[in-house]
Formats: structure tokens, sequence, C-alpha cells
């Protein structure tokens, strides 16, 4: 514990050697980086819509408001948009990777933005009828979504697709793209375990003649 001491004192007196207008600058850059930490970590950041898979709720180049405080005490919620990191993609731990995500700062880490649709426990089927119109079934019963672009307007579910019949576990969800004819979505990839959430959408701030609530 002495020599811990020791060296912190070392550390303290070769810093207050520094001239004072670095030091202030020095103190400012690590109270911005704090500061950002905390905001991205316990609040909300800023996110821009690369795609089309969430056309017509969301367009190419929106910019969102995605707030993180929920869900340190809710889950997300049938019909919420949420930013997540899907399931194959690999996130590194590294403390030079975890720096980047904190802070937003050449963070190349590729992140989703989808519907929850299914939630834990619940039966999902997705089927065609005889007109090629596309329903979600929860439960056996057919899900209202009013915010997809077209129930036609659907890539055809095969064998290869999570379009069920099946449970979904406790701990994961179903994502979908409100674009389904254009949406790289759970469909494709499977069920997103509850860790993988980033944050949930709640705003839509540019450009600024769409600016709505989400």
């Amino acid at each position: 514990m002495n020599k811990i001491k020791e060296y912190a004192k070392k550390i303290k007196d070769k810093y207050n050697t520094i001239n004072p207008i670095t030091r202030e600058i020095i103190e400012t850059i690590v109270f911005v980086i704090v500061m950002l930490i905390i905001i991205r970590f316990f609040i909300g950041e800023i996110r821009w819509i690369p795609s089309a898979s969430m056309r017509p709720t969301l367009i190419e180049d929106d910019r969102i408001v995605v707030e993180r405080f929920s869900r340190f005490f809710t889950s997300p919620k049938r019909g919420d948009i949420m930013v997540f990191y899907p399931p194959f993609e690999k996130i590194e731990n590294t403390p030079l990777k975890v720096f980047e995500r904190l802070t937003g700062f050449f963070c190349k880490d590729v992140a989703y933005i989808k519907r929850v649709v299914g939630m834990p426990g619940d039966k999902v089927e997705i089927k065609s009828d005889n007109t090629g119109k596309y329903t979600v079934y929860i439960n056996d019963k057919a899900l209202d979504e009013p915010y997809i672009l077209s129930p036609y307007d659907y890539q055809p579910c095969d064998s290869t697709m999570y379009c069920g019949p099946f449970k979904i576990p406790e701990g994961y969800y179903l994502m979908l793209g409100d674009n389904r004819g254009n949406s790289r979505d759970g469909r494709y990839w499977g069920l997103l375990p509850k860790d993988r959430f980033i944050g949930r959408a709640v705003v839509l701030f540019w450009p600024l003649n769409r600016i709505k609530k989400l």
C-alpha cells in the first residue's frame, strides 16, 4: 500500500510541474471524455439511419435519439424500436474496444435497428394467404402492424428462415424491420438475446420536417 501511495505521489508531483495552461487543457479533455461516457452509457446517444430496412417509419439519413436509461429497470416491449448488436456480430471487450463503445470514438461495431415483434414466451408464426399477404401470428392471433411498409412486400419464407411456428425462450426477442421486403432481420439470423440491446429509439429529430416521437 505504501508503494502505491509513493507512486501516486510521484505522478502527482510530476503532473504539478506541467505548464498550467497544458494542465488546464488536459483536465478539460478528461472532463469532456468522462461526461461523454456517462451520457452515452446512462442517458442516451444520437444515431443515424443507414438503410431502408425501417421504411416508412425511418428512412435513410434520419437522425434519432436513442435512450439508454430505461434498460436498467425495464425490458423492451412489443412495438419498441430498438438499437442492438446482432447475435452474429463479435463484440470484443479489450480496453480499447470498450473505450471506443463508451465514447463513440472510432467505434466500428455493427449495430442494427429493428422493431420488437416477438416477446419471451410467445408462439410465433409468419405465413401468407392465397393473395400473397403476409401476417405475423402471435400465440395464434394475427398481429396488427399498421407501421409496416406493406403486408404484400415480403421476402417469401423458406426452410432456411425463422418463420415458425416456434416458441421464443426467456431472455430472447424476435426483431423485424418495418420494410419486410428489404430487411435482414430475425427471419434470417434468428432470435436476439436481451443482453445485445443498446437502447430504445425515442425521437426522430432530423430532418426538421420529419420530427416525431417514435
